[in-house]
């Protein structure tokens, strides 16, 4: 069942803080990701390439954890657990609103045979430290 979101975790989403996924590979080893984040309400949003592992992964078992670092104090940080879905729509212009928000630049141009797919996981326990 989904779960809202406090203010201090929309916050700390928010701001330009790096969020780390881990994701469960096929032979049940955790694998994890350095990523840009954002949210769409109470769902975080954040992108990747299709076929890259964490893709494999969530399409496998989408069974997730998304910590969040605050980039001013890494002491302070939230892990947000939940399930992700994925779809295509959309992935090219996620890329560039996060170019935005953590760089102030356009994201690069890529090659066309590189899918951009926008990942969206609703939350379903919050733990903040």
């Amino acid at each position: 069942m989904a779960i809202a979101l406090n203010d201090g975790v929309r916050k700390m989403i928010d701001d330009p803080n790096f969020g780390i996924v881990a994701t469960i590979n096929s032979d049940g080893s955790p694998q994890t990701s350095v990523l840009w984040i954002t949210r769409d309400g109470d769902d975080l949003l954040f992108g990747t390439v299709r076929g890259r592992r964490k893709e494999r992964n969530m399409a496998r078992d989408p069974r997730v954890s998304v910590t969040v670092l605050n980039r001013a104090d890494g002491y302070e940080y939230v892990e947000i657990r939940g399930t992700a879905t994925m779809t295509e729509d959309g992935g090219r212009e996620l890329m560039n609103d996060l170019s935005h928000k953590y760089d102030g630049t356009d994201f690069p141009a890529e090659p066309p045979e590189r899918v951009r797919v926008v990942v969206r996981v609703t939350p379903t326990h919050v733990v903040e430290f």
